[in-house]
């Protein structure tokens, strides 16, 4: 094509980058189920790396032209400008390479290569973001001064400074991303909220739910986090243990040591998991669900249990889980979330209590069923780092927190209890959510608020 030549490489790389979607969505939609689930894993493990760094190399692209040539421009070629050139070829390499640690470093601990590149992604998204920022904003400033200010300025006063904004733009991601690491590794904050539970037996009143979601074991996530996680669950003593999705980034064999610590979570009723989108990602969701049970976490694969005191099992309510929404897109054999089948059995006249990963699946399925009394979601990191919360507030039907729907009917969001890759958190705390169920009949249903934080 003789005008593909002339295009410019940001337009080159985004045509590349449409042609590998296109063969994911090819490959998920038509092939999937010709192929052995090995090599489906494989497969889609690595479209999913090849997607995902022909999109970053659009950014990289600009990064590279204004960070790097530009910079090296304004200061002239020497020493310490190839040394430069060299610093931030390093910076995107590392950056690119993070996702591939997902294929050849996940152990029992994180290494110290996959916190170096994924450090690197997220000072990648936030340098991304202020370049852009702060481009724009100086072309608006350029466009509101108008020839007036060109008139009143001596010849190439304008361009003293050229790449200032760039500079600038550096200087807040370096002191952002020190920020960020310093958060991201906190323990997450313990936040107990009550929340009144539409049909719920008065003998679970004030029992108490712990609710975890996006642990995202991996290449930044091991054994060792997940033993506080643990510790800090069973110093809650709760009647009940939730995991709402993204446990893990990997497939069973390198994470089978790392999981050990889940057999020691201690809930009087149970503990509980459904599916999120990054276990679909791994390609091993069923023998995640066989690895599970062994550690006594009961899958939810669209079911449900009944929820009973052992001391009055006359009251009861139901617990169900739905498969997450991407095993659909995913043309995920055996999965995708059904509701119906999810409900099944669960009576009208108790209490509902739903697990779905996405607050999506949290809108629909209270769109299809009212009468669900509360859902517990997560997926949204609360954005994690800025400024990714501000995509994921957007893209949403809920963000974080508690939200109240219609009438009876609630919906708990919480911001995740460790964080994706990225060992970073920016405008949001990791958290284990201690939930205080409230029956109508109990003495105090006027709370739903937010309560209690602690460290």
């Amino acid at each position: 094509m003789p005008g593909l030549s002339k295009l410019p490489l940001e337009a080159k790389v985004a045509m590349a980058t449409g042609l590998v979607f296109f063969s994911m969505l090819v490959s998920r939609s038509v092939l999937s189920a010709r192929i052995p689930e090995g090599t489906r894993a494989k497969l889609f493990r690595l479209q999913f790396l090849l997607f995902v760094n022909s999109l970053m190399l659009i950014g990289s692209v600009r990064i590279w032209k204004r960070v790097a040539v530009g910079l090296c421009r304004w200061r002239g070629e020497s020493c310490l400008t190839h040394c430069w050139k060299l610093a931030v070829l390093l910076f995107l390499t590392s950056a690119h390479s993070s996702f591939l640690t997902l294929l050849v470093l996940v152990s029992e601990e994180p290494s110290w290569i996959g916190l170096v590149t994924y450090t690197c992604l997220g000072s990648y998204v936030i340098l991304l973001f202020f370049l852009f920022v702060f481009g724009w904003l100086d072309q608006a400033r350029k466009l509101l001064a108008g020839s007036r200010s060109a008139a009143s300025q001596a010849p190439g006063a304008a361009d003293r400074h050229p790449k200032r904004k760039d500079v600038l733009a550096i200087g807040v991601t370096l002191a952002l991303t020190v920020l960020g690491l310093l958060n991201g590794a906190q323990p997450p904050a313990v936040v107990r909220v009550e929340i009144p539970v539409h049909k719920l037996p008065p003998s679970f009143d004030n029992a108490k739910l712990v609710l975890l979601s996006d642990i995202h074991l991996g290449p930044t996530v091991g054994k060792s986090r997940l033993e506080m996680i643990v510790s800090m669950v069973n110093q809650l003593q709760p009647d009940m243990v939730a995991i709402v999705g993204d446990l893990t980034d990997s497939q069973v064999d390198p994470l089978q040591t790392v999981t050990e610590p889940l057999r020691h979570m201690k809930s009087r009723l149970g503990t509980y998991f459904v599916t999120g989108n990054h276990e679909y990602y791994t390609g091993d969701v069923d023998r995640w669900f066989s690895h599970l049970k062994t550690l006594n976490v009961q899958p939810l694969h669209n079911g449900n249990v009944r929820v009973a005191l052992p001391e009055s099992s006359e009251e009861w309510f139901c617990l169900a889980g739905v498969d997450d929404l991407e095993a659909s897109v995913l043309q995920y054999p055996g999965h995708g979330m059904d509701l119906a089948r999810a409900l099944s059995g669960c009576s009208t006249e108790k209490a509902i209590i739903l697990l779905a990963h996405q607050p999506h699946a949290a809108k629909r399925a209270l769109q299809e069923r009212p009468d669900i009394s509360l859902v517990l979601s997560g997926h949204t990191h609360a954005g994690q780092i800025f400024p990714l919360s501000i995509p994921a507030y957007l893209l949403n039907p809920f963000f974080a927190g508690l939200y109240r729907v219609g009438d009876s009917s609630f919906v708990y969001v919480t911001p995740g209890t460790v964080y994706y890759g990225v060992p970073m958190r920016i405008g949001s705390r990791a958290e284990i959510t201690e939930i205080i169920l409230k029956s109508p009949s109990g003495p105090d249903t006027s709370t739903g608020a937010r309560g209690e934080r602690a460290s």
